[in-house]
C-alpha cells in the first residue's frame, strides 16, 4: 500500500497515531515553494479573534533558513502524488508558522529541532540539511522517522521527538485545507433524497399523505428551495 493511501487509511480510522514514511525526493533549496503568509478562515471569527491573529501575523520568529528547511521537510513528509499536491503547495509551511506562534510551547522545540538538523547534517556531510543532495537527506530522515528500538542510539533522540513534531503539524496543516480534503474524498455533510414514509408503514397505520403536501415536502426537485410560511404558520412552497 502507497505511504499516502496508508494515511487516508490512518486519518479515516483515527486521528492519532500517525506514521509516515520518507522515501520520497525532496526538494532542493532553489525549488522550495515560497512561504506566504498564512491566512486564517474568516467565517466563524470573532472581532477580537481576528485581532489577536492580525497580530499573530505580524510577528516574525521563524527565520528564511528556517522556514526553508521546514518546506524542505514538508514535501518530504507529503510530496505531491498523480491525484493530489505536496505539502507546499497547499501552503502548509505557512501554517506551521502560524501555530508556532499561536502556540508558544511549539517554539523551542521547533527550532531547537531545526538546529538539531542542520548540526547532525554537518556532522555527516558537511553540510546543512536544505543543501545536502536529496539520498542524504532521506538518509538522515529515516533514521528519525523509523528509529530502531533494537539499536540504542540516544543521540537521536531530540531529532526523533523533533519528526513526530514535524509530521503531526505537516499532517494537520495538509489535512485541513481543500486540496487535504480533496485528495481524502471527503465531501462533508449534504442533504439526502427522503421520498417519505414508506407505503407499507403508512398502510399498517391508515394514513396517507395529503397531496398539497405532498408535493411540497417531498418533490425532490424543489429540495434545495428555501420554505417560505405565511404569518399564521402555513407552508406556502
Amino acid at each position: 500500500m502507497k505511504r499516502r493511501e496508508s494515511l487516508k487509511t490512518i486519518l479515516l480510522s483515527t486521528v492519532g497515531g500517525v506514521t509516515l514514511g520518507t522515501s520520497a525526493t525532496s526538494c532542493q533549496p532553489e525549488e522550495v515553494t515560497p512561504v506566504h503568509p498564512y491566512a486564517p478562515g474568516e467565517y466563524g471569527r470573532t472581532s477580537e479573534e481576528k485581532e489577536r491573529d492580525q497580530e499573530l501575523l505580524e510577528e516574525i520568529y521563524l527565520n528564511e533558513h528556517e522556514l526553508s528547511t521546514i518546506a524542505v521537510l514538508c514535501d518530504i513528509i507529503l510530496p505531491a502524488t498523480d491525484t493530489a499536491g505536496s505539502a507546499t503547495e497547499a501552503e502548509v509551511p505557512a501554517f506551521i508558522d502560524f501555530i508556532v506562534k499561536d502556540i508558544p510551547e511549539h517554539q523551542l522545540p521547533m527550532r531547537g529541532g531545526l538546529m538539531w538538523l542542520d548540526i547532525e547534517s554537518n556532522r555527516r556531510f558537511n553540510k546543512d540539511f536544505i543543501t545536502a543532495t536529496p539520498p542524504e537527506q532521506i538518509q538522515l530522515i529515516d533514521d528519525i522517522a523509523y528509529p530502531d528500538p533494537e539499536l540504542e542510539k540516544p543521540e537521536l533522540g531530540p531529532g526523533i521527538a523533533f519528526f513526530n513534531l514535524m509530521r503531526n503539524l505537516v499532517v494537520t496543516g495538509y489535512y485541513t485545507t481543500k486540496m487535504g480534503l480533496d485528495d481524502l474524498g471527503y465531501t462533508g455533510n449534504y442533504a439526502n433524497v427522503w421520498d417519505g414514509v414508506p407505503e407499507e408503514v403508512l398502510a399498517e397505520h391508515e394514513v396517507d399523505y395529503d397531496p398539497e403536501w405532498l408535493a411540497k415536502c417531498v418533490d425532490q426537485s424543489k429540495r434545495m428551495d428555501i420554505a417560505e410560511w405565511d404569518e399564521d404558520g402555513n407552508l406556502l412552497t
